[in-house]
């Protein structure tokens, strides 16, 4: 039986099948379809220092190819993330490593969360910077299509933690290499990505977007292709652990994404049509090894053929 184990730095999961931040809630909205134990990670709905009630709805829309979302990043806060039974309690007793997706509007917002959960670690495995927010302080430009301000948050972070970090970068930039490798020199322990990318769509009777926002986030197998350039991409800038995600719905697209150059997998947009996509990824991926008579899942990676 093939190895699935994979090390992300100083951390090993049993599989390289995660959960993207905000298509599995905080893990308990999902216990009781999917045996936690069985997954290498899940990470959590994003957690800021204030909570946010998101946008108005309509905040999804399916699409050809995948779905547009502007959720608005709707989350508890830190205080009831850290406090309240449902959320870091549950967590904490979990079977499996869980991941803090963090966000803010200025890089203050970015350490406070850190200082907190570095506070807290108990059930904390790592956190993930989602650097694909708008700083307010500076514009509005996104952390994470500046490399300056990318490199800002990212150093600010690592000085308020000793947590493993893992930074999701961006998918609007024209050379993700160099934002792979800022984040590193930064202090990132590791990259994830994609994130959704900017996206619209209009229902032609009511001449109206579709959603509340005008614009969302596209994510699923539309965007697989950009996601498995880019982490190509990350992976020759950079020699440290990626998450590679964006259209992952299949075993399939889980050993592309790996060949590609991704340690572990991020899986999202399929979870709100089955959940058990998950279980029949993990299976997969080991059924594809013993096929091809190969040990182990990491001997995969990067393994592209140019």
């Amino acid at each position: 039986m093939a190895d699935l184990t994979v090390d992300l730095g100083s951390l090993t999961l049993r599989n390289p099948v995660v959960t993207a931040s905000g298509t599995f809630g905080y893990g308990i909205e999902y216990a009781d379809l999917v045996p936690l134990e069985r997954l290498g990670a899940i990470t959590v709905k994003g957690v800021a220092p204030f909570a946010s009630h998101g946008n108005p709805t309509p905040r999804t829309a399916e699409v050809f190819g995948g779905m547009l979302n502007a959720i608005g990043l709707q989350g508890p806060g830190i205080d009831k993330f850290i406090h309240h039974p449902d959320y870091l309690p549950w967590l904490r007793q979990a079977d499996t490593a869980v991941f803090v997706n963090i966000w803010g509007k200025t890089v203050a917002d970015y350490v406070e969360v850190a200082r907190r959960l570095d506070e807290e670690r108990e059930g904390v495995a790592a956190l993930e910077v989602n650097i694909s927010c708008p700083n307010i302080k500076e514009g509005g430009i996104a952390f994470g299509t500046n490399l300056e301000m990318a490199d800002r948050v990212v150093r600010a972070v690592r000085q308020a933690t000793t947590l493993p970090l893992i930074t999701k970068l961006s998918p609007n930039v024209t050379r993700v290499g160099e934002f792979a490798q800022c984040v590193v020199a930064a202090g990132s322990d590791m990259i994830s990505l994609i994130n959704t990318i900017p996206a619209m769509a209009i229902d032609i009777e009511t001449r109206k977007p579709r959603i509340a926002n005008v614009t969302g986030g596209l994510s699923g197998p539309a965007i697989k292709p950009i996601a498995i350039r880019m982490v190509h991409e990350a992976r020759q800038a950079v020699d440290v652990p990626i998450i590679g995600m964006g259209g992952i719905s299949t075993a399939a697209d889980a050993i592309e994404m790996i060949i590609a150059g991704a340690t572990a997998v991020g899986v999202g947009t399929a979870i709100f049509r089955d959940p058990g996509c998950l279980l029949a990824i993990v299976a997969g991926i080991e059924d594809y090894l013993d096929a091809h008579g190969i040990a182990s899942v990491a001997e995969l990676v990067d393994s592209v053929v140019l």
